[in-house]
């Protein structure tokens, strides 16, 4: 409930934020990229210059022959070039979703070929480090939630690991499925760790770990409405096996302090009797204890 939230109680948001500061700055990211991305660019010159349409030179850049990290650049690069509508995760699942489809659906809004044999012909070395920061603007998204994880991990090893266990990736790595660690449990419903008692092994919580730069809008709604359903899910779990199960909420950066972000947090803290509990690495000592995983 609303009113036995602890987060509705704090005054100053910013002094319990945990500042992660490892995002590089411009221009320091651009020679990196450069020198990622070059062999990549050259390999996409190459093929539009081969290819007779554009959906060839889509056809040739999903293709088994390549590595995936290969693969992946060529499609960054499609998208910024050829057609931006094309969702890049999609378009990377060469085995389950069909070049032809993606085609027949999206080829109206390729660009012609002949126009991108032109721009690519002689391009210039800065349009080809514009490119190269375009397409490695996203290389390090999630980066910063790995490294929360990772330092909740290591306050969690020290405060409270001589009784409890903490189990999850901590950084990129397969999300823990609730029905791995609960046969009886139906349906797709992943967790970023587990906390055990190291006695007997029994599940005491399960959280979910995100750290916003910055946050705001319609990110902040689906935000809202994905921890909410989480919530209920967990409820409704909980009627047939009566644990004593608890949630874990684990949200930093500055985005957290954004209102409609911070209210979403208000909300969620203290909900399910208190079984879900809010916080952030510098409250995790406040938040997270024996008292409330055993009670």
């Amino acid at each position: 409930m609303s009113d036995q939230s602890f987060m509705r109680t704090i005054s100053d948001r910013d002094r319990i934020i945990t500042v992660i500061d490892k995002t590089d700055r411009f221009p320091e990211t651009l020679d990196p990229r450069v020198n990622k991305y070059a062999d990549d660019i050259r390999e996409f010159r190459e093929l539009i210059m081969q290819s007779s349409s554009s959906a060839e030179l889509l056809k040739k850049i999903r293709t088994l022959d390549r590595s995936a990290a290969e693969r992946m650049a060529l499609l960054k690069m499609f998208r910024r070039c050829v057609s931006p509508v094309m969702d890049t995760e999609n378009t990377k699942r060469i085995k389950k979703v069909n070049t032809e489809t993606l085609i027949e659906y999206y080829g109206d809004t390729f660009k012609p070929i002949s126009l991108l044999k032109r721009q690519f012909q002689d391009l210039p070395s800065e349009h080809e480090i514009a490119l190269a920061a375009l397409i490695g603007e996203y290389d390090k998204r999630g980066q910063l939630g790995y490294d929360l994880t990772d330092l909740f991990f290591d306050w969690f090893d020290q405060n409270l690991g001589g009784t409890y266990s903490i189990e999850g990736p901590r950084g990129a790595g397969r999300d823990i499925e609730l029905s791995s660690i609960f046969p009886e449990y139906s349906g797709s419903y992943p967790c970023d760790f587990v906390i055990r008692r190291k006695t007997g092994g029994e599940i005491l919580a399960i959280g979910f770990a995100r750290y916003d730069s910055t946050r705001g809008g319609s990110q902040s709604d689906d935000r809202t409405g994905g921890n909410s359903d989480k919530v209920e899910k967990a409820k409704g779990f909980d009627r047939f096996t009566k644990s004593r199960l608890k949630m874990v909420f684990l949200a930093d950066g500055p985005g957290l302090t954004h209102n409609d972000t911070w209210e979403e947090a208000c909300h969620l803290d203290g909900q399910w009797n208190g079984r879900v509990r809010v916080t952030t690495l510098k409250l995790a000592s406040k938040r997270i204890d024996p008292a409330w995983l055993e009670g």
